[in-house]
């Protein structure tokens, strides 16, 4: 794998190396080995999937409270999403910063999402579907948001939003 650090600090966009033939190709997408090497959380505890229907769809922007904060590796596996990460570590030097990744079944692509942060996408492709591997284990009552727009961010979504949770669309903008 090759992790590439994003312009947030602990964020990382990662890439299978594929071993290819006439077959195809074979990748891995988790090795606890290579993470740990690489000073990131490699004991994930579970999996979870995320299947939108239509494009446009915007899930987010969640993040887990202390001390339910979680770590997620977030992949793309059908379809496409536009990806999107902020920094709510205080003691991060990118405190309050975003990114944003587009993740693919084309491209295999990961992001690595370190405990402290949020986390949202939109779709960009009807019948997208979206792997999370979390780590620790989900506490519903952790569970907080911040609204998509909020003009504190700044968050600049590729495509019109089509679908949107009324949770998603009620939460208030951030407080720090």
């Amino acid at each position: 794998m090759i992790f590439s650090e994003s312009e947030l600090e602990g964020v990382y966009l990662v890439k299978p190396e594929r071993l290819e033939d006439e077959r195809g190709f074979f990748a891995r997408t988790l090795c606890q080995e290579e993470f740990s090497r690489a000073g990131l959380v490699s004991s994930f505890v579970q999996s979870s999937i995320s299947y939108n229907r239509s494009k446009g769809t915007l899930r987010g922007m969640h993040f887990q409270a202390a001390p339910n904060e979680e770590t997620k590796l977030v992949r793309c596996t059908t379809g496409a999403i536009h990806d999107v990460i902020v920094d709510l570590r205080k003691e991060s030097p990118t405190f309050l910063k975003w990114i944003s990744a587009e993740l693919s079944a084309d491209n295999r692509l990961a992001l690595y999402v370190p405990a402290g942060c949020a986390h949202g996408f939109l779709t960009l492709q009807d019948d997208s579907e979206v792997l999370y591997e979390i780590t620790p284990a989900y506490q519903p009552h952790g569970t907080r948001g911040f609204r998509w727009n909020d003009p504190a961010f700044g968050i600049r979504w590729p495509a019109e939003i089509s679908m949107i949770s009324e949770r998603d669309s009620t939460y208030p903008d951030f407080i720090s």
